[in-house]
């Protein structure tokens, strides 16, 4: 039985783009294994990382308080949600050409030292291996071409994910929300089709 852990970060929830071509990623990995245990993550009930939350993390074990074991307990529970799955679906939109702040701060909960990367003498290692990563990237426009320059939504996520390890990620983008309906139509019929270039067999069973 395989785990998916679908992480959700738009703050238009059940109206976000991202959030409905990654929920057809979630549901051809079911349907090529009925078994497949689904866990969500909407990453907007997260708290961005706080200085007391950092200092608890820093904290031996042995000597934090039972708020600060509060706190670590909160991030545990994340990285372990990560740790368990066998395949990562996130649905990122482009926020001012990045990604938004609620899944920046699910990134700084799950990045920790000793636990899902590792400081060695020929450098940083990712502990986070033989995972594979599905990143839905809804935009506004079209970064292709001289726009490219502006996406520091794709680059920053593969920069982050392969320095914990997770570098099996493939991008699905859903271009031109923001241009025009028929340019939001054609961005999302397009993302359909890279969902179906990479899931042939699943979408014919």
């Amino acid at each position: 039985m395989s785990k998916v852990l679908f992480v959700t970060s738009s703050l238009f929830g059940e109206n976000s783009k991202s959030r409905e071509i990654a929920r057809e990623v979630v549901k051809v990995l079911r349907d090529a294994d009925p078994r497949a245990e689904i866990v969500r993550r909407d990453v907007n009930a997260v708290p961005h990382l706080s200085g007391g939350e950092l200092q608890a993390l820093m904290a031996p074990a042995e000597s934090r308080s039972d708020r600060q074991a509060e706190l670590v307990s909160r991030a545990d529970q994340l990285i372990a949600e990560v740790e368990a799955a066998d395949t990562i679906v996130v649905a990122a939109p482009m926020y001012n050409f990045s990604i938004s702040s609620p899944l920046k701060a699910w990134i700084d909960h799950i990045a920790r030292a000793g636990r899902t990367f590792r400081y060695t003498a020929s450098g940083p290692e990712g502990l986070l291996k033989n995972k594979k990563v599905v990143v839905v990237a809804s935009r506004g426009g079209s970064y292709t071409g001289a726009a490219k320059a502006m996406d520091f939504q794709e680059p920053y996520l593969r920069a982050m994910f392969g320095f914990l390890g997770l570098t099996d990620v493939t991008f699905i983008h859903v271009e031109s929300q923001a241009i025009s309906a028929d340019a939001a139509k054609e961005g999302m019929a397009l993302a359909r089709r890279k969902v179906n270039e990479m899931f042939p067999v699943a979408l014919a069973a």
